[in-house]
């Protein structure tokens, strides 16, 4: 005769396979809404504005440092133009000294000094003409640079509004986030070690699902795929156990 504890203990098996099995859907259930947050953080439409104002600022930022690097090297021009006319005023002006002091008497040579004097005065002429068309080309690029400067003064007001909004927009889903992390830990309490640790891996693989239930009595509702009838007869033989998807292999609870 077979014991009276026997089919007690039978039956307080199959509750615990069964509380298992409802233990790891709360767990799955938790760990989707924990993806649900952190998509929406991630896709947050003020993060987006956010983010285009960052490209936007970028994008000022290159172009300003291209106009800068345009101004400077038209002043190392000037710088190295207005080097060239001092040197070459100190020496006509030596030549004007000479010319005049009354130490030269030849003719010749007085001459050849003048026509260098000369052609030193036409020589600085010209430098100058340079000089005067970097400046004159300086003055667009200064006032280009003005005008970037004010725009990104715009878009750095823009971004500290819109950083504070998406601050606020993140704190409030984070909330959301922190609490539904401490449920998902009082569920993945009450899992088993090793059955915890074939779901995370499951889970892992298979898109945040590690767990789904049997959908109309034959089609697993992960990977939504329709089970062989074989497959399906066996689930329903043991409703109160816990099988793999044939298709996906992610656990499956009836």
């Amino acid at each position: 005769m077979v014991p009276a504890e026997e089919p007690a203990k039978a039956t307080e098996g199959t509750e615990d396979v069964s509380a298992e099995i409802e233990n790891l859907l709360a767990l799955q259930e938790r760990d989707t809404a924990l993806d649900q947050i952190r998509h929406q953080i991630e896709v947050l439409p003020v993060r987006v504005e956010r983010d285009g104002l960052q490209a936007q600022l970028a994008e000022l930022d290159t172009k300003t440092e291209a106009k800068r690097a345009e101004r400077d090297e038209l002043a190392r021009r000037q710088r190295r133009l207005d080097d060239e006319v001092e040197s070459l005023d100190a020496k006509r002006k030596d030549h004007d000294a000479k010319l005049y002091g009354g130490s030269i008497t030849n003719a010749r040579e007085l001459q050849d000094l003048q026509e260098e004097i000369e052609s030193l005065g036409r020589r600085i002429t010209s430098l100058e003409d340079d000089e005067l068309e970097i400046m004159e080309a300086v003055e667009p690029i200064e006032a280009e640079l003005q005008e970037l400067a004010s725009a990104r003064r715009a878009l750095d007001a823009s971004l500290e509004d819109v950083s504070a909004r998406l601050s606020a927009a993140e704190a409030e889903l984070l909330t959301g986030l922190s609490e539904q992390q401490e449920a998902r830990d009082v569920a993945a309490a009450s899992v088993p070690a090793d059955l915890l640790a074939e779901y995370e891996k499951l889970r892992a693989g298979g898109g945040g699902i590690g767990i789904a239930r049997l959908i109309g009595g034959n089609q697993c509702g992960g990977c939504h795929l329709t089970l062989s009838a074989v497959e399906v007869a066996a689930i329903r033989k043991h409703p109160d156990e816990l099988t793999h998807c044939e298709e996906c292999g992610r656990l499956l609870a009836p």
